[in-house]
């Protein structure tokens, strides 16, 4: 479905992201872990078409995207995510979500549908202002307004950043049931271990490069993968 290939991103003459591969396969979740600075929310705005790639190429459906507009790559089935609980403070979150669909031209109810059963807190709140929810609620939208792209792809950036415990399972278990309904999910997460344990493929960044690869089970078990890249 993804197809990453050898991309380097610079920032200047910083260079952040150093020829980096990967591949997401259909219908899985493949999770990108790092320390803060590694390099992988800039590799996130590379796919997405907000960052210039130096050199490499981006693949997605069997189409180079690194030479398209951000609101192309949209429009083909790949959406980001982003960091932080960005929402239109000032909209509704009715508002919000049909800001979400802007490139379609078709019916969106199916997709409303399914989000106000994936997050029946915003159904009752659709007439409240976004930058009156709560922390968690603010995320449970921006994961929302992603789907109502009506992606085949979703790049999450950090969606658990700051919230509780009890918040961060209940994410984890969302993106899981997006993954049910056919999409496919690259997953930037600071929680490694919760990341791991939805996943179903791994790279590991450090200063800019991919450093190890693997399935999850298989990186658990490496000592010092775990001491060095997962807290452990």
């Amino acid at each position: 479905m993804l197809e990453v290939r050898n991309i380097t991103v610079q920032y200047g003459p910083v260079v952040a992201v150093k020829d980096v591969s990967m591949v997401v396969r259909p219908s899985s979740i493949t999770v990108l872990l790092g320390a803060n600075g590694a390099g992988k929310t800039s590799t996130l705005m590379a796919i997405a078409g907000l960052n210039r790639v130096s050199s490499g190429q981006i693949i997605f459906d069997g189409e180079r995207i690194d030479k398209l507009p951000a609101y192309e790559i949209v429009k083909r089935g790949l959406v980001l995510c982003p960091e932080s609980k960005l929402v239109f403070h000032k909209m509704t979150v009715m508002e919000n979500l049909k800001v979400g669909a802007y490139t379609r031209k078709d019916d969106v109810s199916e997709e409303l549908d399914f989000v106000f059963q994936l997050f029946p807190r915003l159904k009752e709140r659709a007439k409240q202002l976004a930058g009156t929810l709560s922390g968690g609620e603010r995320q449970m939208l921006v994961i929302a307004r992603s789907l109502m792209a009506k992606p085949k792809c979703i790049l999450f950036d950090e969606p658990s950043m700051g919230l509780a415990p009890n918040l961060v399972a209940e994410i984890m278990k969302v993106i899981q049931k997006i993954k049910e309904t056919g999409k496919t999910i690259l997953l930037v997460e600071q929680n490694a271990y919760s990341a791991l344990k939805i996943a179903d493929y791994a790279y590991i960044m450090k200063n800019g490069r991919i450093v190890f690869e693997g399935y999850p089970k298989d990186l658990l078990k490496d000592k010092t993968i775990v001491e060095k890249y997962l807290g452990g």
